[in-house]
């Protein structure tokens, strides 16, 4: 097990974190407030090389090992959890068609994806498919030289802003899982339509919406893997997606930590700091182990991974702990501001709204638990 970062790895901490806090944290109220999609600052991540994270050299991008990634994820998350989350999404997108498709599909995408010309979207649910995953419906009837698409994908990250779309669609009605085959589909293809955008409790500015197709007609040629191998490329992103989620989460954690550390020192109560009362500082104590010890969880499955050891049980660990204990801690910072966190003068209501969805998706975190325990029990958690 590591026991530092490397002296590279805390320069691009450092580099990301500057970025962040000059250009993504100072807007992060605002684009909430609208509900705004920050496009324009795709391109400067691009810059950075934050775009192109799981891309090869070769392909146009800046690869990371997963612990950097992870380090890169808290600091955007730090910033602003709805830009870390859209920029997570692209990166997986990205590393998808890299690592699965054709010379011809990477050549035509990927590399403009790693640049931050073009933005990815990762579309899997629907209605009955969400961590049930093998029950997609979403229809794929080949027709000649064309695949034709119906059906309706739901909780799209980017819906709408997004220039191109890996869906999963049903090819094989009759073989469960293995019927699954994945498409890149671009935005302007006919018959395929943004539906719904949903109205949700945070993450404004991160679109998540529906997405209708309606005998929408796709090239073969964009077809990403062998038919069938759909589920198969979706869930290979699972552990990585987890451990991505666990850094952003922990990096929203300490964001609302130092807000709370900050307020408790200046605002004064019964002739003192607030920070001098046990009650306020036991409640910072255990925050501040909480995210000590998520952050310890996150780096160890990213390890784990870039090791090459079985990292499914750690990914699940990372994401269920740093989301919980992120859910926890923003909800003391908003405690211990008690009337001012509660309004949106200050961020840590924003804060709180924004993570709880971070114990929902990648997996519900009642699925990493069951991952978990059968991690750790084998057959007998699979009984009853």
């Amino acid at each position: 097990m590591f026991l530092r970062l490397s002296d590279e790895q805390q320069e691009i901490r450092d580099v990301v974190r500057k970025f962040a806090r000059q250009k993504i944290a100072p807007q992060a109220e605002r684009w909430d407030e609208e509900a705004y999609f920050p496009r324009e600052i795709l391109e400067p991540l691009g810059e950075m090389g934050l775009t192109g994270l799981l891309v090869p050299e070769a392909q146009g991008g800046s690869p990371q090992s997963r612990l950097t990634g992870a380090v890169i994820y808290e600091e955007v998350g730090q910033a602003d959890m709805s830009t870390a989350v859209w920029l997570a999404v692209h990166n997986m997108v990205a590393g998808l068609i890299a690592r699965f498709g054709d010379e011809a599909q990477r050549h035509r995408w990927v590399t403009r994806m790693a640049t931050g010309e073009l933005l990815g979207a990762f579309c899997l649910s629907e209605a009955h498919a969400g961590s049930d995953a093998a029950n997609v419906r979403c229809a794929a009837r080949r027709d000649g030289d064309d695949y034709v698409l119906s059906g309706t994908k739901f909780w799209v990250t980017s819906a709408g802003v997004a220039d191109i779309y890996a869906v999963f669609a049903r090819t094989d009605e009759g073989t469960g899982a293995r019927g699954v085959t994945a498409f890149i589909i671009e935005k302007d293809t006919p018959g395929f339509q943004i539906g719904k955008r949903e109205r949700k409790m945070g993450l404004h500015s991160s679109p998540t919406g529906e997405l209708v197709f309606e005998q929408c007609r796709v090239p073969a040629a964009n077809r990403l893997g062998a038919e069938g191998d759909g589920l198969k490329i979706a869930l290979s992103s699972l552990d990585g997606g987890r451990i991505n989620i666990g850094a952003i989460t922990t990096g929203v954690a300490q964001a609302a930590f130092d807000v709370a550390a900050r307020y408790a020192q200046e605002r004064q109560a019964f002739g003192k700091p607030i920070a001098g009362f046990e009650g306020i500082q036991f409640l910072l104590a255990d925050m501040a182990m909480k995210i000590e010890a998520s952050r310890l969880l996150v780096y160890q499955a990213a390890f784990k991974m870039d090791e090459g050891e079985p990292a499914s049980m750690y990914a699940a660990m990372a994401k269920c702990f740093a989301s919980d204990s992120a859910m926890a801690v923003t909800t003391d910072a908003v405690q211990v501001l008690g009337g001012a966190g509660y309004v949106r003068d200050w961020p840590v209501e924003r804060y709180m709204r924004d993570v709880k969805v971070g114990q929902i998706f990648e997996g519900a975190n009642q699925i990493q638990r069951i991952v978990i325990a059968r991690a750790l029990l084998g057959n007998v958690a699979t009984m009853g």
